[in-house]
Order: C-alpha cells, then structure tokens, then sequence
C-alpha cells in the first residue's frame, strides 16, 4: 500500500507587497533584494485574515481537486508556525470548517519552514498503515505577523498563503519516500523570541520585538550542505539516479539555495519550479504552493518523479521523492 498525491489547491492574499512599496519603507532597494533573493513580490494578509482563513480555499481547491468531499476527509496534518489560537489547533478549525468527518484526527505541527514536509511525511504513514484512506495535508503561513518591518535583512524575504495536498490510498508507489532531520545545535541561527513558558515580566522587556530573528549568512550555508545530504540521501534510498527527476519542487526561502540544489542534482533550473518572485518566502506553505502551481499550469504531469524539499529555523529540514 502507497499513499499518492490525488489533488493539490493553494490561496493566496489579495494584497501585494512589491520591492519597490519596501523602498518606500526602509532601506533598500528593489534591485538589492531581486540580487540576493530573487523575490519580485510578496502577498500579505489583510488585517482580518488567518492562518486558517487562508487555509481553507487551498483545502477546498485541493479536495475538488481529488474528485472528494469534504466529508471524505478521515485525517488532517496541518503545518504552520502561525497558529490562530494557542489551542484548539489549527487542523482542528479546518476541521470545523470543512465539514469533516466528526472524530478524524487533525493536529498541527511546528517546524518552521519544512512543516509541510513533515505533516507529509505523516500523513503518508498513516494512509500506508491503513488507518487513513483521504489524507489532507495543509501548510498555512501568516509570517507577517512575525515579520519586523524595520529588519531589511528578514523584512523583504517573508510573506503569506497557503497550499494543502489530497492523499488517497494507491496500489502504485507515489509518495516513494521522505526523510526528515533536525538539529537544535543551530537553534539560534534563525529563531522568533517569544512563548507560552518563557513569557514573564523579565524576558517579555528584553524582547520587545517578537519577530524573526535570522543570522543569514550561517542559514544560507546549513541550508546548502543539509538540503544537498538529503537530496542524496533520497535518491540512494530508493534507488533513482539524478537523472531520473523529472522536477524539484523546492521550498521558495531564496533563489541563491534554489540554484544550489538545482546544480546538487545537475537540474537544469527549466525543471525546477520557482515561484518565490511571486510568493517570497512563505514558509510552510512554500513547498505546496509552488506544487500546484506546476500543476495546475501543466508542467508537472502524472508519472513525473517530483523532489521536494524545505530548510526551516530549528534547524530542520527534510525531503520527499514522488511519483506524481
């Protein structure tokens, strides 16, 4: 029994940040940021919208998508670091809004930028054990309210929006094989100060900015060296050769470690889907979002083999192969 990615949806706020409205609010330049990111744009969420506000119409894009309902729906992984609410969780508003199957599991899962990876690689377990026969699987980011506008090291890269797969049970290998990691030796490489526990008098003065704080240089080279040792890591499990990759599918945090990967694989970047021009850094969502893109605009077909991929603050990082 494999899992197999039936349907894929995404959304995005209507509002749209442009390098040159940042010119107008620090110091920079739209030139600078397209030189060191490749970011164009960005999207943000209105006052009013959250992270399971704009969960919804990806989930629903992806379950018409899979020729389901939302009643079909038996378990939900649901990925993000901007939670709505301490608790309930954020699977388990979706759950709500959806109209789904009363008693399905849904939980939320935190690790920063390769969320969605993990909430995958899950829900992929669980449908090859049986215990799940329509998977979704969301990853939903409002990184805005995290974000210090007055920071033009973090300001310009991080943005909103999200995107959710379908899986269903296959007798044919789709999702083939996933591969996560973590180590908190480089927890404060890229890190967002504030909590629950840590959140007395004292600690809450001497941070008086909860943003995302992001030592950018060190994260740019974990990320390179991590993201090429897990690339390797899952073509050897499963025995594929570079070659056989028909797309990568990475997360969107900056064009340098899109490139970087790519020249891992000896892929060239026409088959890498890029997307971060248009959505910068969305976190969680990045990895689902720039695969239904690729769908939905005919470049990924049925039978590619996909590699996604995603670096995230902890550190984590993680990869999947799939046959689409």
């Amino acid at each position: 029994m494999y899992s197999k990615i039936a349907g894929t949806g995404a959304h995005l706020p209507e509002r749209v940040l442009t390098n040159l409205d940042l010119e107008r609010m620090m110091d920079t330049s739209d030139a600078w940021i397209r030189e060191r990111t490749g970011i164009e744009r960005r999207h943000i969420a209105a006052d009013h919208e959250t992270t399971v506000d704009l969960s919804e119409p990806a989930a629903r894009r992806a379950i018409e998508a899979a020729g389901v309902r939302p009643e079909d729906i038996d378990f939900i992984a649901f990925g993000t670091t901007t939670p709505d609410y301490i608790f309930p969780n954020c699977g388990v508003l979706l759950q709500q809004r959806l109209g789904c199957r009363p008693g399905c599991p849904a939980f939320s899962i935190e690790t920063a930028c390769s969320g969605f990876l993990y909430a995958l690689a899950i829900a992929d377990k669980f449908v090859r054990a049986g215990d799940a026969q329509c998977a979704l699987v969301v990853g939903s980011e409002t990184l805005s309210r995290i974000t210090d506008w007055a920071d033009r090291a973090t300001a310009v890269l991080f943005a909103d929006g999200a995107g959710a797969v379908v899986l269903r049970p296959s007798a044919e290998p789709g999702i083939i094989s996933t591969h996560l990691h973590a180590d908190g030796t480089y927890k404060d490489t890229l890190y967002c100060p504030g909590g629950i526990s840590r959140d007395t008098p004292v600690y809450a003065e001497s941070q008086k900015v909860r943003a995302i704080r992001m030592a950018g240089n060190e994260v740019f080279k974990i990320a390179v060296t991590q993201l090429g040792k897990v690339v390797d890591e899952a073509l050897a499990a499963s025995g594929f050769d570079r070659s056989a990759v028909d797309w990568l599918v990475p997360h969107q945090a900056n064009i340098r470690i899109i490139q970087a990967t790519a020249r891992k694989l000896e892929l060239p970047m026409e088959r890498v889907i890029v997307t971060v021009q248009e959505h910068g850094n969305t976190s969680t969502a990045s990895v689902p979002l720039a695969l239904d893109v690729g769908v939905r605009d005919g470049r990924i077909k049925r039978g590619d083999l996909l590699l996604l991929e995603a670096f995230g603050g902890g550190v984590t990082w993680g990869a999947a192969l799939v046959r689409y």
